[in-house]
């Protein structure tokens, strides 16, 4: 089912400013006493169990940085746009941050993204033709525009590394999103075809590098960026449960503003979880369903509970697990 958006069309008007800071992000959640959250398999409240998943473009530059909410999204995809430069399109459901950003525009890849998620999607704007693709997605849109109060221009930023979202409002703009989400992963042990493995390199170009180092004391793996610790703007550095690699090819190529990547089909993949690496084979037959991860002999491979990064680097780039 298609869901329509909300003036997407209109050209973003000024939101209000605001002088508060974007240092801080608290997080909204429900108690941990339900049923698993689709997206991270941790148990949840009744709050999760009905929520719509929220999926915003989040930029990935130097610029960017300090990212504001991103450690509490369930899932972020790391996609190749123009230049080789890479974007975020992060997901929240089991956690919503009060603040998250910057906001950035869409890319023809995010509509293969979304399209099992469902649920709302929130980006700056972008291309006709980007417009267009989000447009056929089961998702209620919001830019810059249509997002009205729940979208800010942060005054210590400069554009366009400044638009923000106020996430909680966003939600009440959305009564029609469709939710919750189907589960993305499944959750449980891992197969015995799982190796150890300390960290992984992801030769995203055009300094946007991208290394994971297994932390065995807090059993999560932490994101280093272009060689320098990945901090969200509470100081903590961004961390990880799993992270998947999964390379892909891209439409047009790496180099080019149309870059898409092909999400539906097969290729290598490393699941990368509890300090340990499978080498497998990721499986997606069409575009609404989520597809899966799968061993050197067929098997589903299990995450452990929590948030899962999953990177898009082309087939090119350099992937090594050490």
């Amino acid at each position: 089912m298609s869901l329509s958006g909300c003036g997407d069309d209109k050209k973003p008007a000024s939101p209000p400013s605001t002088t508060s800071t974007t240092s801080e992000a608290p997080t909204t959640t429900a108690a941990a006493v339900g049923e698993p959250a689709p997206l991270s398999g941790v148990p949840s409240g009744k709050e999760v169990e009905v929520r719509p998943a929220l999926t915003v473009k989040v930029e990935n530059t130097r610029e960017a940085r300090p990212l504001v909410g991103v450690q509490s999204a369930d899932v972020v995809y790391e996609e190749v746009v123009e230049g080789g430069i890479t974007r975020l399109a992060a997901v929240f459901q089991s956690q919503i941050p009060a603040v998250i950003g910057p906001v950035r525009s869409v890319r023809r890849t995010d509509q293969a993204i979304v399209r099992p998620i469902q649920g709302i999607f929130v980006y700056s704007g972008g291309a006709r033709y980007a417009e267009d693709s989000i447009r056929a997605a089961p998702v209620v849109r919001f830019n810059e525009s249509s997002g009205g109060s729940a979208m800010f221009r942060e005054r210590q930023r400069k554009a366009p590394h400044n638009l923000f979202l106020k996430a909680p409002e966003i939600f009440a703009k959305a009564p029609t999103a469709v939710g919750p989400p189907a589960a993305l992963f499944t959750y449980g042990s891992l197969p015995a075809s799982a190796t150890p493995a300390a960290a992984v390199d992801i030769g995203f170009t055009n300094n946007n590098a991208v290394r994971w180092v297994w932390d065995p004391a807090a059993k999560y793996w932490n994101r280093f960026f272009n060689g320098r610790p990945d901090l969200d703007s509470d100081g903590t550095q961004i961390h990880a449960a799993n992270v998947v690699v999964q390379p892909v090819r891209y439409q047009g190529g790496t180099g080019t503003i149309g870059a898409e990547a092909e999400l539906v089909g097969s290729g290598a993949v490393w699941v990368l979880s509890r300090g340990r690496v499978v080498l497998g084979t990721w499986q997606r037959d069409d575009a609404d369903s989520p597809g899966e991860l799968l061993d050197a002999n067929g098997v589903v491979v299990a995450l452990a509970s929590g948030n899962t990064w999953v990177a898009l680097p082309d087939p090119k780039y350099s992937v090594k697990v050490s």
